[in-house]
Parts: structure tokens; sequence; C-alpha cells
């Protein structure tokens, strides 16, 4: 059953008057407060100045048409969580697939029948209200979550503390995420479609540690925006850098060495610490003769016997 009392903002879109005066009566019959533009360029400004909590957009407009409107409003972050369902005549397979592609969360075809328009509206405001509601919450605490897509690691959202630790490990923009988080969320999403347990990615810059974990994919939660291609990222930070710079010093290693134990002491493979160090196995395993030299050991694990041991001594005297 619809609400009729709500104050809901819907942005219509269309070029034609007809549509916009029956889409608007309509609408505003059941308590939304309604806005309207009759061009693409018209359509961005108001989103942006009013922020709706819903768009209904026609696909096919003079100028700049339906879908580079979308596209442009899911690349902007202010907008990008805005819900579009597109208004068109077009059902053939490919104008569907254009308005997914672009960001449309659903559409009607066209002659618009009100009541089935206000039906969608109904369900897609409410998801979009307990998302906004659940990113607030996320926001509030603190917390560095994201939403982004797996195809072209575009972010759909993020709380502040998620863009903050994008832009410091550097693997993301803010709007895009950074190559090796997008093959890692990629074949993560293989691993959840073919029933997996998807893993978690660690990574160490400047002695702190990034962990990015998929929290669920939105096909079972609804999303950003509802597409099937959306996860939900979760990042937490820790600090090795007191620990790395105590074994420096302590065996008057490099950088780069002392970080190589640290991982050897943490228990991982030549492979994994390149991973982590953004290097190769091999140089890993350079590194690892150097330190291994320094330290008087010819194995993993006296290395990491003697390590942890010095760490605690040192730990002891201060």
């Amino acid at each position: 059953m619809i609400d009729r009392h709500n104050s809901d903002l819907v942005l219509i879109v269309d070029d034609v008057p007809d549509n916009l005066s029956v889409l608007h009566d309509a609408l505003d019959e059941f308590g939304y407060t309604v806005l309207v533009a009759t061009n693409g360029e018209q359509a961005l400004q108001r989103a942006a100045q009013a922020l709706p909590d819903i768009i209904l957009l026609d696909a096919l407009m003079p100028g700049l048409d339906g879908f580079e409107v979308a596209r442009r409003l899911k690349a902007d972050p202010a907008t990008s969580a805005i819900p579009i369902v597109f208004m068109t005549g077009l059902t053939e397979t490919e104008h569907v697939l254009s308005a997914f592609q672009a960001g449309g969360i659903d559409y009607v075809t066209k002659p618009i029948r009100p009541m089935e328009v206000l039906a969608r509206i109904a369900a897609h405001v409410q998801g979009a209200r307990e998302r906004r509601q659940a990113r607030n919450a996320l926001d509030a605490f603190g917390h560095a979550t994201l939403s982004v897509r797996a195809a072209d690691g575009r972010v759909l959202w993020q709380t502040p503390l998620a863009r903050q630790m994008l832009l410091a490990h550097e693997v993301g923009d803010g709007q895009q995420l950074g190559e090796a988080v997008l093959d890692w969320l990629q074949a993560q999403a293989v691993v959840h479609a073919t029933g997996g347990r998807p893993q978690a990615l660690t990574l160490a810059r400047h002695g702190k540690r990034l962990t990015v974990a998929l929290h669920e994919a939105s096909a079972a939660s609804g999303g950003a925006s509802g597409g099937e291609d959306e996860w939900l990222l979760v990042m937490s930070e820790a600090s090795d850098e007191s620990t790395i710079e105590a074994l420096g010093l302590a065996f008057r290693l490099t950088a780069r060495e002392a970080e190589v134990l640290y991982w050897v002491v943490q228990g991982k493979t030549n492979r994994d610490i390149g991973e982590i160090l953004g290097t190769s196995p091999r140089t890993v395993h350079k590194h690892l003769e150097h330190v291994f030299e320094k330290l008087g050991v010819e194995t993993r694990t006296a290395a990491a016997g003697l390590a942890m041991a010095r760490v605690r001594q040192l730990a002891a005297t201060r």
C-alpha cells in the first residue's frame, strides 16, 4: 500500500510537458514534494542543489540524454547514491542494458501508468532511506566503509574515514579504487559467486597496515543503489611502525629489511610479503638474504625467534 503521508522529494526529468503534468499531479496527490526539469543540464543542476530522494529520468531527450545525465549523477559523490528510475518507450535489450549500465536502479515504459510509477517509487525510496540511515550511522561511529562497483572500481559512496584511508594508503582517489584493491575485489567476487569464503586483503605502507574485507554483496543486501555488481568494503588500519623501527635499530637493518623481517615474524611467505609490500617474491628473497647475514642465522624460524626475543628485550627496558 502506498503511503499518502510522506515528504519525500522526487525530481522528474522529461522534455514533454504532458508527461511532466501527469506525473506531477499523481505524485503531488500522494504527498510527494515534486521538482521538474525539462532538459539534462537543468536536471543536473536541480539534483545537485536539492538532492532528491529519487529521480524519474526520461531516457531520450534533445541535447544531454538521460543516459549521460545518469552517468554524470553517478560520477558525482554528492548525487551518486540517489536512485534513478528511467522512463523510456524503448524496451529493446540494448536500451534496457544501457539504462542499468548508466546507473539506473529500475525502469518504467511509456506510456506512463501513474500507479505503477508510484508503487516503484515507494519501494525504491524506502530502500534508499534505509541505506542512507545506515551510512549516516557509519559516519557517526567513524567506520571506514565504502560501496564500490566491481566491474570498474567506481566508488559509489564512502564514509569520510574510508576516503581518508584510501588516500593515505594510495589505494584509491575517493572516486575510483586503485588497481591492487580492484584486482583483489574482482577475484573475491568470483570466490563468493562459487560458494567460497572471500579472504581479506592486507597492504602495508610506511609502517601502517591496511586491511580490506568484503562485508556483504549488495545482491544479498540491496547494495548502495540496488545493482548486483556492488559490494560493501570495510577497512581497518593498524600501525606496525614502532615494531618495525625497533627491529631496524636492533639489527642495523634498512627500513625495507626491517619490514620483511617483521612479516617473517608474522608467518608470511615470500609471496605474501611481496603482495603486502608491493614487490616481487624474488626481491623479498634478496632482502631476506641480507637479513639472515646481519642476524647471523640461516633459517626463517631462527630469524623470527631472534627477532621476537630482541623486541621483547627492548620492550622490557622502556
